[in-house]
């Protein structure tokens, strides 16, 4: 494509305006300046040539004619340059292609131990965003706007592909390159730890940008290099490694299929890492869980997730208020559908999160009340333990005598011991007895119990201080039937 500016008749960079002086004033009192002078020169006279304005360098007499007209919309304004290279008069993709060119033509030298040898910028991966920067300086910079022409230099980033200036400079300069070691994380038996890494060594390829870009933005299309060995950090860091070993710890401490915040079906540090591999990505280590080995697991929730409801067996009083839970209600639970688990949960353990919530049909559970009561018959000396009003057993007792008859009324068990020592070691003193280790008591008025008897056998006849005595066996059934609340009906 024949640039604009360079076009038959037009004056080149040779012969354009410089500093305000045209190339016309200049042919006039140089060599071979009639010729040029009578070749392209206006018939006015020399006065008018002078409206000629100096910045306007490297316009072609095809631009000055057409003036505002469809050339100048679709070129870059003259002066303008990218990353070094001047792209005034062309269009952005010629510009992009411009500043591509020099960027992969760039020569390196490589001095010191590179022994003059030479790379390129290609060789390099040398890149620049030269699309995006033509179509910027198009934008800003358009040759219609002459308010815009030879504005300040366009800088751009220069990167290098690291793997590909790697591999070109090694094969140049092999001495100076030791490879890293990448710090590594392995499952030791519990769980997760990190070896350390090592530095390597090799061309410092952010010193080699820099003086590329440096180049590059004077215009150059060579520069020297001082290839010499520089620490070359791993890819993978220790911190990289630290970061992943608390990681995956954290994830091994809580791994496993809940339902709500229980933890259903745990999954052991073992299993849970042979699902898991990690993998060097960019600096990084990739978790990934094998989705296969994890269907294995899900195979077995079923098992150990359903379960029949257990019903509730509670002992209340007459009021209703329950007293005690013989049996505590457990809501009855079936599995979900677990189709697509196994995935959801390789992605899950992806991205760290070891908690997966299943989904699970509650199934509830009935509760039955059980009423108890204890009635003491005074008349018969028999004591008769009822259930919903059935009578559940019934027994004789021993129930105080004369003074201290045991006392009528509707009371309830208040206060429940094992074990106790009952009277006082001091005969001379009130109560005036002491019987030790009275098993199974329970209060129900006052100082008057319920509790077994192991020092007579009377049964049927009031033998007591007050309190209701039977034999030790019943006692003990009897304390743990009744729990504290049970309704106590003492009568004649």
């Amino acid at each position: 494509m024949t640039d604009l500016a360079t076009a038959a008749g037009a004056p080149t960079e040779e012969n354009s305006i410089v500093d305000g002086t045209d190339a016309t004033t200049e042919a006039a009192t140089g060599d071979g300046a009639g010729d040029r002078h009578a070749e392209w020169a206006p018939s006015e006279d020399a006065p008018r040539k002078k409206r000629h304005i100096g910045r306007w360098v490297g316009i072609g007499l095809g631009v000055l004619v057409l003036g505002l007209g469809a050339a100048s919309t679709i070129l870059i304004a003259p002066g303008t340059a990218i990353a070094g290279v001047q792209v005034g008069g062309m269009t952005p993709g010629a510009a992009a292609e411009a500043v591509s060119n020099h960027l992969n033509a760039m020569q390196v030298t490589l001095t010191g131990e590179g022994g003059g040898k030479h790379v390129t910028g290609s060789d390099l991966g040398a890149h620049i965003d030269a699309t995006k920067l033509a179509d910027k300086a198009f934008a800003d910079h358009p040759m219609w706007n002459i308010t815009s022409w030879m504005p300040a230099p366009i800088a751009g980033t220069i990167t290098l592909d690291d793997r590909a200036a790697e591999h070109a400079l090694r094969a140049q300069v092999p001495t100076l390159y030791q490879d890293a070691t990448d710090a590594t994380v392995a499952f030791q038996g519990t769980g997760y730890a990190a070896t350390p890494a090592k530095d390597g060594s090799g061309v410092d390829l952010k010193a080699l940008t820099a003086a590329i870009a440096a180049a590059s933005e004077k215009g150059q299309n060579s520069l020297s290099f001082e290839a010499k060995a520089a620490p070359v950090a791993p890819a993978i860091s220790d911190k990289t490694a630290a970061a992943t070993v608390a990681q995956l710890n954290t994830l091994l401490s809580t791994i496993g299929f809940y339902v709500g915040t229980e933890r259903t079906v745990p999954v052991d540090a073992a299993t849970a890492a042979s699902w898991i591999t990690l993998t060097p990505d960019n600096g990084k280590l990739a978790i990934t869980a094998d989705q296969a080995a994890i269907q294995k697991t899900v195979d077995t929730l079923a098992a150990k997730v359903n379960r029949a409801p257990v019903n509730a067996t509670t002992i209340v009083n007459s009021s209703g208020e329950a007293l005690d839970d013989i049996t505590p209600g457990v809501t009855g639970r079936q599995l979900g559908d677990v189709s697509g688990t196994a995935a959801a949960f390789a992605s899950q353990i992806s991205k760290g999160n070891g908690s997966y919530a299943l989904p699970v049909k509650d199934t509830p559970f009935s509760s039955t009340s059980l009423l108890r009561k204890i009635d003491v018959n005074l008349s018969t000396e028999t004591l008769t333990v009822t259930e919903n009003g059935n009578v559940v057993d019934s027994w004789l007792i021993s129930s105080g005598r004369g003074d201290f008859a045991t006392h009528t009324g509707s009371y309830a068990v208040n206060w429940k011991l094992d074990s106790q020592n009952m009277g006082n070691t001091d005969l001379t003193k009130a109560p005036f007895y002491y019987q030790p280790d009275v098993k199974w008591v329970m209060y129900f008025n006052g100082d008057e119990a319920l509790h077994g008897v192991y020092w007579h056998d009377n049964w049927g006849t009031p033998m007591s201080h007050g309190c209701v005595g039977m034999p030790e066996w019943r006692a003990q059934w009897l304390f743990d039937w009744s729990p504290q609340g049970t309704e106590v009906n003492i009568h004649y």
